[in-house]
């Protein structure tokens, strides 16, 4: 049987700052980042080393992330004056809103600019608009970036206000009438109903979270839940399909654990799978920290 050849060695992915986003200095278990016109302070563990900046210039952010003691990820935001409401971003042609959440991080995570990149170089690349399925599709950017190279997407998430905040950003990057279907609805279940119906497409994106819940209360488990999905995805790719794009955020798991499910989930299929890490780079410097883990099939 045909099966997907995973690539011998991983591929560290390095996103380094751009004209709305910057890694301005790390340590001690934070990072120090400008997202526009606000800088912000956010706890991160692996930064184990010193900072290279005086503590002056952290002192100056406008916002500092205070997480919970037993959960890092949830907390809540300190002001150095008035809370600060969303703000316009963008990458290239995207436009969205940077929103203090309160899961400490900013609406979009900017360490996946190498996965927009990395869309948005396949989709140009195309004969022909691609057919795209985004499952934890969050505040969209990575839709946009699709459907801004032409593609038509069909965008899922659980959350009713993430979904919004999607739609807003679309409207904000003047991508209000591109060919977006916005779905409100567990991942699993939509795309169990996708196979029955039948349709197909030529390029899934899935970013899952370790854990979340879906809008009637369906629980996933990014360990018990994720081979199932994949086997599901697998189906939903049509004979002619271009890719499969996998990101996970999970300190368990790695680039190569996910490239050997991805090879299991498409077995019958050829093509190839890269895999790694993606980094976050220091403004002009060599230290970095690493984020998520990805594979990627192509055919």
């Amino acid at each position: 049987m045909k099966r997907p050849a995973i690539q011998p060695e991983p591929t560290a992915e390095r996103t380094t700052g751009w004209t709305d986003y910057g890694l301005i200095d790390s340590g001690a278990g934070q990072k120090l980042e400008r997202y526009g016109r606000f800088t912000v302070v956010r706890p991160e563990p692996q930064c184990l080393w010193a900072p290279s900046l005086p503590q002056a210039a952290w002192d100056k952010a406008d916002a500092v992330f205070d997480p919970n003691q037993t959960d890092e990820d949830a907390g809540r935001w300190r002001f150095s004056s008035a809370p600060i409401e969303a703000w316009p971003l963008s990458w290239g042609k995207v436009k969205f809103h940077g929103q203090f959440t309160a899961f400490r991080h900013l609406a979009f995570f900017p360490e996946q600019a190498a996965n927009w990149s990395w869309l948005e170089a396949r989709l140009s690349t195309s004969e022909k608009p691609l057919k795209i399925l985004n499952l934890f599709g969050y505040t969209g950017v990575a839709t946009l970036v699709c459907a801004a190279a032409g593609a038509e997407v069909t965008h899922v998430d659980a959350s009713k206000k993430s979904v919004g905040y999607a739609r807003e950003n679309a409207a904000l990057s003047g991508l209000d009438s591109a060919p977006i279907r916005w779905i409100c609805e567990d991942a699993r279940k939509y795309a169990a109903r996708e196979v029955k119906r039948g349709n197909l497409y030529e390029g899934i994106i899935l970013d899952p979270p370790k854990y979340g819940r879906g809008p009637d209360g369906e629980v996933w488990k990014l360990y018990d839940h994720l081979p199932e999905l994949m086997g599901l995805c697998a189906q939903l790719l049509s004979p002619d399909a271009s890719f499969l794009l996998l990101n996970a955020y999970a300190e368990r798991i790695s680039g190569l654990a996910l490239a050997g499910l991805t090879a299991d989930a498409l077995a019958g299929r050829s093509g190839d799978i890269a895999w790694g890490e993606l980094d976050l780079m220091e403004d002009g410097g060599a230290r970095g920290v690493g984020l998520s883990y990805f594979a990627r099939w192509t055919a």
